[in-house]
């Protein structure tokens, strides 16, 4: 590795929940939410930023390839169509489940969405984690969780990352010929003082990058889970990553500045805030 790079702030936009990077390649952008404030951001390649109210809290969204994107709410799954405003809710599988919300959301190679409902509490286990295909049909893949955070898919489409993050664990899952998610076993467990693993991505070198709520840090590990490098960040929470830019090679972090007060905020004035790193 080169010398460790160090995270810049480059859109000061004081998100409540930032969360969901993702980079829209045809437009040579980065998109992300803030959940709670409910906004949609975009940063150009040129660091011009732009925001739109959202009538929902959109946990996380991809770009589909007809255009717009499609969204976890807490109202269901949505396709959104940022220029004329419109979020068209096309199923909801949590209905039965009035506090829970989507989170986290990816798409992975063969271009299926996968997302994860929580409460919104952040109480019960109640989350479960959907696969959404083409024909925007749902399955419920996994269930039982606290906070869903990711996913992440391996180089060779093969893995599947996924975290707890009330339960300081990331499970892998192996992706079969069937578009099912299997084996589902612990990857990583972290302890008191770690912070929570919250969104990740994967590098064109199979390594796992997490952010870490609480954690001050976005660590990278190795296919073998080890701890290669970890990047400082100068927030108490950053919450997810992805690369993007030329080439790739920029990795993109979103922060969260919900529920810090005072001092703590003196500390981080840029909690919020988008971050880069070269």
């Amino acid at each position: 590795m080169p010398d460790q790079p160090q995270p810049t702030c480059v859109a000061d936009v004081n998100a409540v929940l930032g969360e969901g990077p993702v980079w829209a390649s045809r437009e040579r952008a980065l998109y992300w939410v803030d959940i709670n404030g409910r906004h949609i951001f975009r940063r150009d390649e040129h660091g011009s930023v732009r925001a739109w109210d959202t009538p929902l809290k959109v946990g996380s969204l991809a770009p589909r390839a007809q255009g717009g994107f499609i969204a976890g709410t807490d109202s269901g799954l949505a396709l959104v169509d940022l220029e004329s405003g419109s979020f068209d809710i096309f199923a909801n599988p949590d209905r039965d489940r009035p506090d829970n919300r989507f989170n986290d959301g990816k798409v992975d190679r063969a271009g299926r969405f996968w997302a994860g409902t929580m409460d919104n509490h952040e109480r019960e286990p109640s989350g479960t984690l959907y696969r959404v295909d083409a024909d925007r049909s749902w399955t419920a893949i996994d269930a039982g969780y606290r906070v869903t955070n990711g996913p992440a898919f391996s180089a060779d489409g093969g893995t599947m990352y996924h975290n707890d993050s009330a339960r300081q664990v990331t499970y892998a899952f192996d992706l079969d010929g069937a578009d099912n998610a299997v084996n589902r076993r612990e990857y990583l467990r972290f302890g008191p003082g770690e912070g929570y693993p919250d969104g990740m991505t994967v590098d064109s070198e199979g390594c796992l990058w997490i952010a870490f709520w609480d954690g001050w840090c976005v660590p990278r590990f190795s296919p073998d889970k080890e701890r290669l490098l970890e990047l400082p960040v100068p927030v108490q929470r950053p919450t997810s990553c992805a690369f993007g830019g030329d080439g790739l090679r920029t990795l993109f972090i979103t922060s969260a500045r919900r529920d810090l007060q005072g001092t703590e905020l003196d500390r981080q004035p840029l909690a919020g805030g988008l971050f880069a790193a070269e």
